[in-house]
């Protein structure tokens, strides 16, 4: 196989930072964190099935889909849908991808670093999600 294509359904999260405690020293991943990736993982098994993974240098193709405010007028609603406006909101795209490709470590390929081409792009939907494609290169 040379790509998977699969979605996570609802709004998109981002990787969020280990805190760290004085104490015991040990460093603790934030749970909406922990619930995405299981979420991640979850998708790609339901729709890609666990024993494919890719091998190589692969490039990722990352686009998340955010609701559109309920406060937006219907002509920016229009052009929200129609691509002529986009997300500027948090999360970062560099946080988007990083929350998905750790997910996928050991499940998709082997490790992240295997991509070495990566297009993140964020887009106002009516239905929010997260769409990924991984290709060998």
């Amino acid at each position: 196989m040379n790509s998977v294509e699969f979605s996570i359904p609802g709004e998109p999260c981002a990787k969020g930072r280990p805190r760290f405690n004085r104490a015991t020293g040990h460093a603790a991943t934030p749970s909406k964190t922990v619930r995405y990736e299981f979420l991640v993982r979850l998708s790609y098994m339901q729709q890609i099935g666990q024993s494919v993974q890719l091998e190589g240098p692969l490039s990722a193709e990352i686009s998340a889909y955010f609701t559109i405010p309920k406060s937006a007028s219907k002509k920016k609603r229009q052009q929200m849908l129609d691509g002529e406006l986009h997300p500027t909101k948090k999360p970062d795209t560099d946080n988007l991808a990083k929350i998905v490709l750790d997910a996928l470590n050991g499940i998709a390929y082997a490790d992240d670093k295997d991509i070495v081409r990566l297009n993140v792009k964020k887009i106002w939907s009516e239905q929010p999600r997260v769409d990924v494609k991984i290709s060998r290169i």
